[in-house]
């Protein structure tokens, strides 16, 4: 029987547990977008804790591709260096780590940027403002970013990368026909909005082999009227297992008006019933696909996070916002304590990153500041 802390293999890494850190944008990188001993810090934590693999925030590899103030880059050389020390402190506990590298596409904020932006279509977002159509020139030169930030992932010993394909973001985009309006070979059917994201995946395997982890993170569905489908979903992974991806992580969601849901739902999930927000697509996934499915999104108990290892609806279990307020919380479970995690999904911990002091859980911070007194 499969349980959450069986030692298990993904590609060729030896992971101690089920347990992944799905990438939190951290909002602690310097305004180059270099990592931080700060940032170091909570990976720190977080191996510590027991999390077997950890996913960074995502890190742009092009300077037009910014979505968030003080985000993570990967876009040139001078990087590199900044990356190495926490890269040791988690393999210092025995713990995994991987990049997950991401271009923002007509979400890039252009107030940090500076730059015009684009995307699959010539489009207007509300939030967003106008967004220019990505010739096939530009295409071209985004395959060999993403390419050139996997190789640095490499260079810098990171044990793999993910590709950010979900949540609104530039793949994401093409990958959706709300925002994919394209009548050439990136448009269309779901093949060929596929396209991109698999040119990508075949260039880095070109370049790094196949004993390099790579991951994408996908959207099971938009939740927005002509979106990404849970049929696109199915077609996608059934084509990105022909590239030999190590795994795909299951989320879902954009932030734009008209989406039922954003990937940071504030919805209650006190009780085992509210959790698992992607389940349905989770059955999907494993009924079609033999690669392995790394499922996040309202996942609070333990003993919901071992029944879907146990029926098999999931191969890893990823938690994003429970690590924020409780970065041992893999550690407590293990130790015997199954309490469910202590995040309430009130999303309170993005405001101080927004502020530029970083991501933490203003709950926990209040409540010790209350303590203290």
């Amino acid at each position: 029987m499969k349980t959450l802390f069986d030692q298990i293999e993904l590609n060729e890494l030896k992971l101690k547990n089920r347990f992944v850190r799905s990438a939190t944008w951290e909002g602690l990188s310097n305004s180059n977008g270099y990592c931080t001993n700060e940032i170091a810090n909570i990976m720190e934590e977080l191996a510590k804790g027991q999390v077997a693999l950890l996913i960074t925030g995502g890190a742009y590899v092009d300077p037009a591709g910014q979505s968030d103030f003080q985000q993570l880059g990967i876009y040139d050389d001078c990087l590199i260096s900044s990356y190495c020390n926490m890269v040791k402190i988690v393999h210092r506990q025995n713990s995994k780590i991987i990049l997950q590298i991401v271009h923002a596409g007509c979400r890039s904020a252009r107030h940090l940027t500076h730059l015009p932006f684009f995307g699959p279509s010539s489009i207007k977002i509300e939030k967003y403002g106008y967004c220019e159509e990505m010739s096939e020139e530009q295409i071209k030169k985004s395959v060999k970013d993403f390419t050139r930030a996997a190789i640095r992932a490499s260079r810098i010993g990171f044990d793999g990368i993910q590709i950010h394909a979900a949540h609104g973001y530039l793949l994401s985009q093409f990958l959706s026909p709300y925002f994919n309006k394209r009548k050439d070979k990136y448009g269309g059917n779901i093949l060929n909005r596929a396209r991109f994201l698999l040119e990508i995946i075949h260039s880095i395997r070109t370049e790094l082999g196949s004993k390099f982890c790579v991951t994408v993170k996908l959207n099971s569905e938009d939740f927005i009227e002509n979106g990404f489908s849970l049929e696109d979903m199915v077609q996608t992974c059934l084509l990105l297992e022909k590239e030999r991806i190590d795994a795909v992580e299951i989320s879902g969601g954009i932030e734009i008006k008209g989406s039922k849901h954003t990937p940071y739902r504030t919805t209650s999930c006190h009780s085992d019933g509210q959790e698992v927000y992607y389940e349905k697509a989770a059955e999907l996934f494993k009924r079609n696909m033999v690669i392995p499915l790394i499922l996040v999104g309202g996942i609070r108990s333990f003993k919901t996070a071992s029944s879907l290892v146990k029926e098999e609806k999931a191969d890893f279990i990823s938690l994003c916002r429970p690590f924020i307020r409780e970065p041992d919380l893999v550690k407590r479970w293990q130790d015997g304590d199954k309490r469910r995690a202590t995040c309430i999904s009130c999303n309170r911990c993005l405001e101080p990153a927004k502020m530029g002091d970083g991501i933490y859980c203003v709950v926990e911070k209040e409540k010790n500041k209350t303590i203290a007194f």
